[in-house]
């Protein structure tokens, strides 16, 4: 045990936030099982259901610094990846929320697309374009001197 006040603090606050992590990380688990029992069960609303709530689970345990950044993002890819095995891609399924999820992340992606294709067509554009005014400003001063 440390003798000095600033170490026994550390100590002290070291346990809390290992009982925090502890209880948060048993939280993450759990859902991660209720996402698989959904799963063998092929109940389509509540693997979407817990889907959704593991993946936020994990994004908050990143921000709040329990797991690490590729950690939770390996989790959420896996169970991506289960859901899309029963859950195919662009199928309708029973419920709203599915709908709406499957448009929001196709639309996500179409956008980061077209918004990075559209960036490097205005840049190519302006490039052109100053070089371009710059050439006819040399010219008119070219002129104005002659």
């Amino acid at each position: 045990m440390p003798r000095i006040k600033s170490a026994i603090k550390r100590v002290k606050t070291a346990e809390k936030s290992h009982l925090r992590n502890i209880a948060y990380k048993s939280k993450i688990k759990t859902n991660i099982k209720k996402f698989d029992q959904a799963l063998e069960e092929k109940n389509k609303n509540d693997v979407i259901k817990y889907f959704k709530d593991s993946v936020s689970i994990l994004d908050k345990a990143v921000n709040k610094g329990i797991l690490l950044k590729g950690t939770a993002s390996r989790k959420k890819s896996r169970l991506a990846k289960k859901l899309t095995a029963l859950i195919k891609p662009g199928q309708i399924t029973e419920t709203e929320e599915t709908v709406k999820v499957g448009k929001k992340t196709i639309a996500k992606k179409i956008t980061k697309e077209t918004k990075k294709k559209v960036t490097k067509k205005i840049t190519k554009k302006t490039k052109t374009e100053k070089d371009e005014k710059s050439v006819s400003v040399k010219a008119k001063t070219e002129i104005k001197a002659n």
